[in-house]
């Protein structure tokens, strides 16, 4: 193949901790040099000056692997969460998932914990681990049975494979659409308390421990929920937290009027809990920001606020709403980058997330500063999201994955 330099950009690499204005050499789609040397001749440049050049974004736990989407956000690789339809709780169906995303983003599915996803018969862990599967997860809900998810835990000792679970108590919140307090009250609408979510959260902490397994906890978005994190953390639990944009920007209040756009799960929550998740953020209890993608259609959505499916679309806004944290200082760009790059490759033993000398070609070319207005109706593919219209600033322009340019603005 032939070469490709990029030329003249800030180039940050969380792994190796490089920060600052370099050169990038892509040949047989892996990374052949990163330094000071001009390109040699006959490679294909593409000039850089003034934009940030990074690790290609892995986007950790999504519903859909949205191929076009992602190319548009700098997403080059996605973690696939098993509630697909079907489940993905068999080799052929993880195999097939594997290879939905081909030539355009890697896919690295996660097989289901339990047969179709009810929680109850433990799935074929082992065989979907040899299917492709990089992980395993519990789907959008909890275990319920505290012997099931102990026995899941165990069990994923033997495979050395990070266990994804949905932090709440199932039958607290069944039925519920939002967060107990006086807003959901005030709008009459069936809520579940906040607690919910430090339930499962004990619950889980204690059987990973005894259990010494790896558990991965897809968003927590309480205050009392990365309390015990912290805690568990600070005693070796091998315990790790995402969290989404949506809970890190939005509170409660954004589901005045009913905005059914805004209808999430887990639900939003008070400005109290909203500010704790900024502070995990800081002091990196929270290691992983991910999209949440999980688009619905029209349909889905433009309905009465409890008949509404929540989950909206994320990947092509994940990077400009995650700046927000870095135009704020709450974190700078290199943690940000890390969060979204090396963080889940470390966590489900992906080969991308660096720019070392040998890997893995993925790359996304950005611009920190560009302003734009996110608009629902220019999105690739299914486009409901409660940030339609928001200002936002950091626009992708090129996403490269496996040495081929896939996405240009």
């Amino acid at each position: 193949m032939t070469m490709l330099a990029i030329t003249g950009a800030r180039v940050i690499c969380p792994e190796s901790g490089h920060d600052g204005i370099a050169n990038v050499l892509v040949q047989d789609r892996v990374i052949i040099a990163l330094g000071p040397d001009a390109p040699p001749a006959g490679a294909q440049v593409i000039e850089a000056s003034g934009l940030v050049l990074c690790p290609g974004l892995i986007d950790a736990c999504v519903f859909r692997a949205d191929a076009a989407a992602a190319q548009a956000g700098g997403i080059t690789r996605v973690v696939l969460m098993p509630d697909q339809t079907p489940p993905l709780d068999d080799p052929a169906l993880i195999a097939f998932a594997q290879g939905s995303g081909k030539p355009d983003v890697w896919v690295h599915p996660l097989v289901a914990a339990t047969r179709d996803l009810a929680g109850h018969e433990l799935a074929e862990i082992g065989l979907g681990q040899a299917a492709g599967a990089v992980g395993i997860a519990t789907g959008r809900t909890a275990i319920a049975s505290s012997a099931v998810m102990h026995r899941l835990l165990t069990y994923s000792r033997a495979f050395d494979m990070t266990v994804v679970s949905h932090p709440e108590d199932a039958a607290m919140t069944a039925g519920a659409v939002a967060t107990e307090g006086d807003y959901a009250t005030r709008l009459g609408l069936a809520a579940a308390p906040a607690f919910a979510e430090s339930l499962a959260i004990s619950r889980d902490i204690r059987l990973a421990e005894a259990a010494g397994a790896r558990l991965h906890l897809r968003q927590v978005t309480t205050a009392e929920g990365l309390a015990l994190i912290r805690a568990a953390q600070a005693r070796g639990v091998r315990v790790t937290a995402g969290i989404t944009p949506a809970h890190v920007l939005l509170n409660e209040t954004a589901v005045s009027g009913f905005r059914s756009f805004a209808r999430l799960s887990p639900p939003l929550r008070s400005e109290s809990d909203r500010l704790a998740v900024i502070e995990a953020i800081a002091d990196g209890t929270i290691s992983v920001m991910a999209s949440g993608h999980d688009p619905r259609s029209a349909e889905d959505k433009r309905q009465p606020f409890a008949d509404a499916r929540p989950g909206m679309a994320g990947a092509q806004t994940l990077l400009a709403l995650g700046l927000v944290l870095v135009h704020d200082e709450v974190i700078d760009l290199p943690r940000l980058i890390e969060m979204m790059t090396i963080e889940p490759a470390r966590l489900f033993g992906l080969s991308g997330g660096t720019l070392q000398l040998g890997a893995p070609a993925d790359l996304m070319l950005f611009d920190e500063r560009a302003p734009w207005r996110i608009d629902s109706d220019r999105f690739c593919g299914a486009g409901n999201t409660p940030f339609d219209g928001i200002p936002v600033s950091g626009m992708v322009k090129l996403t490269i994955k496996g040495g081929d340019v896939v996405w240009r603005a």
